[in-house]
């Protein structure tokens, strides 16, 4: 299947990258600047996006997507390792309030994730979220990396790898 990519973004090295499952819809970008947030609202627009994680320090204010009616969360972790517990926590509760429910096609709502290139700590948390969703650990960082090439370094390879499901019961808690 050829990888879901946004239309390049003017002076983006890594654009926005579309990460569809079952019900799941992710957008994992690289972090915005002041100069360029508008082309990503452009985007987050395009995919009805309704949060943006941040997992990287700030580097844009947030009002203007606050204006268009999306949450930014602040979940910084440090770049290169894996999420603590709490951000984990946070970001699948997100995840089962946003998707929990079933919506029609055209009312899914989409989350993005950034870090600074999009390719370590965002990625880890939409992988996650597929793992949560039935997928197996190997599954998800091929899907994802099929999609976004360098995603996921091996210190969060072998996080992944080792991660357990919240459902002890193998049922899908965020389906």
């Amino acid at each position: 299947m050829p990888a879901m990519r946004a239309p390049a973004l003017r002076g983006s090295i890594n654009p926005p990258t579309l990460i569809e499952h079952k019900n799941l819809r992710f957008l994992i970008a690289d972090a915005p600047s002041d100069n360029n947030l508008s082309l990503y609202i452009q985007e987050f627009e395009r995919y009805s996006v309704t949060d943006v994680v941040r997992v990287c320090d700030p580097t844009y204010h947030i009002e203007p997507l606050e204006e268009r009616g999306m949450k930014v969360h602040d979940w910084v972790f440090g770049d290169g390792e894996a999420p603590p517990t709490q951000i984990v926590n946070d970001w699948l509760d997100l995840v089962q309030k946003r998707f929990g429910e079933l919506v029609s096609d055209e009312e899914r709502p989409t989350i993005a994730c950034h870090c600074v290139a999009g390719l370590g700590r965002a990625p880890v948390l939409v992988a996650i979220a597929l793992i949560e969703s039935g997928m197996s650990a190997l599954d998800a960082i091929v899907y994802i990396r099929e999609r976004r090439r360098g995603a996921i370094n091996n210190r969060q390879l072998k996080y992944i790898e080792t991660y357990k499901r919240r459902s002890k019961t193998g049922k899908c808690i965020i389906c």
